[in-house]
């Protein structure tokens, strides 16, 4: 049997985490959106990379293009203004595109916004470097290290993921727990019921959007300073993304959280027993649950 140095296995293990982390913040964006508006939204990736270029544009890109050195937008104020902003242009692509095939059959809006990914992806690979470039602005309070008492922990990458699970439990909890969550739920299973209570339909279905896509905003000035900022960023984790969302069950805010999480701990620990299936291991056990369970794992059976 292998021997493998627990202090090795920990630290992948935590590594591992705060992947699953990400995973989760992801998933969950993108199962807000199915979950409640029926659309797979293959641009979810292109929103993830917009957060983390926005992030970037505002701290190396926006005092030069203006001349004005107080323009620089540091990295507390990205996290603050940058998912809003993705959150708006998501709200602009469901008014002017997805409302229009809201009707038709899911592939449609699948296409729509692949074909969307595509066009922003080739905006920015042509207007910035294609291989990427570091992002800067890690603020110096979350520089070093911790020592969680068994190793030395990134400062950083404890808050990335600390600050991912918060946001994914209080959005599970507004989705499953508060009265505009209820409405959200409503408006979508049964719009014609909910318009006769007075809920506005439309109105909560780019609400819907909104989050979604501020959570992939979210994510990628989360992942700036971590993970280089390329235009190519958004399509490499997307497939990963979908992946998690299967397995927890597509539209399941739990499963995606779950999922995300559990996965990545698991990808961490597989880096260090088997290497080469570290890369393939979560497509292995979405491979294994749709044998078992095509609905997923915290998904409803048809």
């Amino acid at each position: 049997m292998m021997d493998i140095p627990f202090q090795a296995l920990v630290s992948q293990a935590m590594l591992g985490l705060n992947n699953g982390a990400f995973y989760a913040l992801l998933s969950l964006g993108l199962a807000v959106i199915y979950g409640m508006l029926d659309v797979v939204n293959f641009a979810h990736g292109a929103f993830y990379m917009l957060g983390a270029f926005l992030a970037l544009i505002g701290l190396d890109y926006l005092p030069v293009w203006t001349g004005i050195e107080g323009l620089r937008l540091g990295f507390w104020m990205a996290l603050l203004l940058v998912p809003p902003l993705v959150g708006l242009l998501g709200i602009t692509v469901e008014a002017l595109m997805l409302r229009r095939i809201a009707r038709l059959q899911p592939i449609y809006g699948l296409l729509l916004t692949f074909g969307l990914a595509l066009i922003l992806e080739g905006l920015f690979a042509n207007h910035f470097n294609s291989g990427g470039e570091p992002y800067g602005g890690k603020p110096a309070a979350l520089e070093g290290a911790v020592d969680l008492g068994f190793m030395m922990f990134p400062r950083y990458r404890l808050f990335s993921m600390v600050l991912a699970i918060v946001v994914c439990l209080a959005v599970w909890w507004g989705i499953e727990r508060t009265r505009f969550g209820a409405q959200l739920r409503a408006g979508t299973e049964n719009p014609d019921v909910a318009r006769a209570f007075g809920i506005n339909v439309p109105r909560l279905r780019s609400l819907t959007y909104f989050l979604g896509t501020a959570l992939a905003g979210l994510a990628g000035v989360v992942a700036a300073p971590i993970y280089t900022v390329s235009p190519h960023m958004g399509s490499e984790i997307v497939i990963v993304i979908f992946a998690v969302v299967v397995i927890g069950g597509m539209g399941s805010i739990l499963g995606a959280v779950v999922t995300g999480l559990a996965l990545g701990l698991l990808e961490g620990l597989v880096k260090v027993i088997y290497p080469p299936l570290a890369n393939t291991v979560i497509f292995v056990v979405m491979a294994l649950v749709l044998l078992w369970r095509p609905a997923g794992l915290f998904g409803r059976e048809a």
